[in-house]
């Protein structure tokens, strides 16, 4: 599976693949809260775990920062429940 790329100055973690690639973005609200706020993954890359992964990878590093998580976006919502 892909590498997870972390781009800060873009707030977003993010796989690249050849012509495409899936995003998680998000804000931070202040010093120590984050809202992740949209995952994408393109359609024909879907249902192949690259969503989790992105997820994850950006969940653990919010967590590493002791930020307090928040998500507006319903899939993050899933792995904060």
């Amino acid at each position: 599976m892909s590498q997870v790329l972390h781009q800060p100055h873009q707030h977003r973690f993010v796989i690249n693949f050849e012509d495409n690639e899936a995003v998680l973005d998000y804000v931070m609200l202040d010093a120590k809260r984050i809202d992740f706020t949209h995952t994408f993954v393109p359609t024909a890359l879907r249902g192949k775990g690259y969503a989790e992964k992105l997820v994850r990878t950006g969940l653990a590093w919010a967590r590493e920062q002791e930020y307090e998580i928040l998500a507006s976006c319903w899939y993050v919502q899933k792995f904060l429940a």
